[in-house]
């Protein structure tokens, strides 16, 4: 099977106060929480937080740091009555945008956007899965991109947004399409081919620097990894690590095949992202390999049965059939929200349900 590919994951939360809105403080609960494994960050907004842990081998490793720092970011919260939410969307409706977190580039952002950096205050899951090179990350590309909707579908967790139900389970995904350069990537030729599509991207000025190719799968400006930027925040760790373990699966199988990619045109594949992002894993889901929708549980199945021998070699098969029966039993974070939500009414319930609690 070859080495064992690393692993890391970056999550963005939503920092909030004892009520459940906004707070402007991210920075300073950054500032004063205890040190783990990884790094915690500011992020575009006042209101947000990240965390990314080191390079990980196992799924227990990246677990175990993905809880530390959780609860680090949870703990440092406490002690200022404030809550870390992981969710794709704000849930509570706000009386002002939230504030933008007074770094250089993220200002510079706003002003070339305009109102539109309000409507992207989202919180995504960034799986990074190391990689031999440039070229191996587009022969990545190339083969995963089909299976994109499955692997947003599996962790919608943005249903509610200000205090409404969206209809889509993971809304953040299309409030985050809004950006010129974001959404499903398209196939490459090569590295070169990648290059200039990014070239004019800056040229045109829809993006202000590399850091701003948000493609769903896209190459590391600045690790050898490649980075899948599908996903909402997961709403556990337990199931960001599942997706984590999937996508590296993914990757191996990409890196080994001598078969072509499936031939899927970017527009389909973006209708498809669409179905995925509106029904969640509890829905119907486009297959990748004729393209009709089905239930969402049974592309994910086939696509277990897929990677079933590199899980096994990687060691991560018994955890990530655990975590899908689970899945299966109590349905996905945006299946959570929205049972919270219709029992009560209430969005600041949800935000109850989904706060981070310290360790």
């Amino acid at each position: 099977m070859g080495e064992q590919l690393t692993v890391g994951v970056e999550e963005e939360f939503f920092v909030v106060d004892s009520h459940g809105h906004l707070s402007r403080h991210a920075a300073t609960l950054i500032d004063t929480a205890h040190e783990q494994d990884g790094e915690l960050q500011t992020e575009l907004t006042r209101s947000q937080a990240e965390l990314a842990t080191g390079v990980c081998r196992t799924h227990d490793e990246l677990l175990t740091q993905l809880h530390d720092l959780r609860s680090a970011l949870a703990t440092a919260g406490t002690r200022r009555n404030l809550r870390i939410v992981p969710s794709g969307a704000a849930l509570l409706p706000e009386p002002d945008p939230p504030a933008i977190t007074p770094n250089p580039r993220y200002q510079r952002m706003a002003e070339h956007f305009g109102v539109m950096i309000h409507q992207v205050t989202t919180c995504g899951c960034h799986v990074h899965i190391g990689i031999p090179d440039a070229a191996a990350g587009i022969q990545v590309i190339n083969h995963t991109r089909p299976w994109l909707p499955i692997l947003l579908a599996l962790t919608a967790n943005s249903p509610i947004e200000a205090g409404v139900d969206t209809g889509y389970h993971s809304w953040r995904y299309r409030q985050w399409t809004q950006w010129p350069s974001a959404g499903s990537p398209p196939v490459f030729s090569s590295v070169d081919h990648y290059e200039s599509i990014v070239n004019g991207c800056l040229k045109s000025g829809a993006i202000l620097d590399r850091g701003m190719v948000y493609w769903d799968i896209r190459l590391s400006e600045h690790q050898p990894t490649l980075e899948f930027r599908i996903s909402d925040v997961a709403a556990t760790a337990e199931e960001a690590v599942l997706l984590a373990m999937i996508i590296r699966g993914l990757t191996h199988m990409a890196l080994n095949t001598t078969i072509q990619p499936l031939d899927l045109p970017n527009d389909v594949l973006r209708a498809q992202l669409w179905r995925a992002a509106r029904d969640g894993i509890t829905g119907d889901c486009p297959h990748p390999h004729h393209g009709v929708p089905i239930p969402a549980y049974a592309v994910l199945n086939d696509l277990l049965e897929l990677l079933k021998p590199i899980l096994r070699e990687n060691g991560d098969l018994e955890f990530v059939e655990k975590q899908v029966a689970q899945l299966t039993a109590a349905g996905g974070g945006a299946d959570r929200q929205l049972r919270t939500f219709e029992r009560t009414g209430r969005a600041e319930d949800t935000v109850d349900m989904l706060a981070i609690i310290p360790e």
